[in-house]
């Protein structure tokens, strides 16, 4: 959490709220109170990130190393408004508060030493004008801070406007609606590294899925996955 005599004065000007519950933070904490925090169902992938539910879910798709989320995530649940409010609801800096709270919770398990940069996942122009930023930007802005990594925003754009995905409801719809959505621009820039692909939420692995295997025709690459939330079922 980044704080400062300034933003302790503001902080009294204008109390911080729970990002779940919205009650006033205590100067102690940091996007969440302690009873959301508490009660907020973390994912033990940070233990396991080689061999887990989420993970087995890019095995066989592209070079996958190890893959995480920070918590279970079920629509319409309190925990759920977090990304609701980032995603559509103009809350553009709470994505990178969400993004500092998921590198001190995978910090401590070493799941960041061997990365080389980060990879958010991109969307459309249409799509980032309409909301006026790229959330997964905004999460993967909250770890660098954390883990001084590089962000790399310019290797994979996207290639044309899809129907969203919650309007999906298999997993053969949403890999079809986002079959060849990504293109690879910046190879040289990616070969041979270890990147981190950051998404919002991960349920069937289709939009990380098309993005990954897009990243992996750079030669060398290996990749792992980290999200805010995975749909467990």
């Amino acid at each position: 959490m980044r704080t400062s005599f300034w933003t302790s004065l503001l902080d009294l000007i204008a109390p911080r709220r729970c990002a779940i519950c919205g009650g006033r933070l205590e100067p102690q904490e940091a996007l969440l109170c302690a009873d959301c925090d508490n009660e907020l169902e973390k994912t033990p992938f940070p233990e396991s990130p080689y061999d887990n539910l989420m993970a087995r879910l890019f095995w066989g798709q592209f070079p996958i190393e190890k893959a995480s989320a920070w918590f279970y995530y079920r629509s319409h649940s309190d925990p759920s408004k977090m990304i609701y409010d980032l995603k559509y609801h103009g809350q553009m800096l709470l994505g990178e508060d969400i993004g500092e709270q998921i590198a001190l919770r995978h910090q401590p398990f070493g799941f960041f030493d061997d990365i080389d940069a980060i990879v958010p996942v991109p969307i459309t122009r249409r799509r980032q004008w309409k909301r006026g930023y790229n959330q997964s930007m905004q999460v993967a802005k909250g770890i660098s801070y954390v883990t001084h990594l590089p962000i790399y925003n310019k290797v994979v754009k996207r290639q044309h406007f899809s129907q969203s995905q919650t309007h999906q409801t298999s997993i053969w719809e949403r890999r079809e609606n986002v079959r060849a959505a990504f293109q690879l621009v910046d190879a040289d820039k990616i070969k041979g590294k270890h990147l981190l692909i950051i998404d919002d939420v991960v349920t069937t692995g289709a939009t990380v899925i098309a993005c990954g295997q897009e990243l992996a025709k750079a030669e060398g690459v290996k990749l792992s996955v980290l999200s805010i939330g995975y749909t467990k079922e």
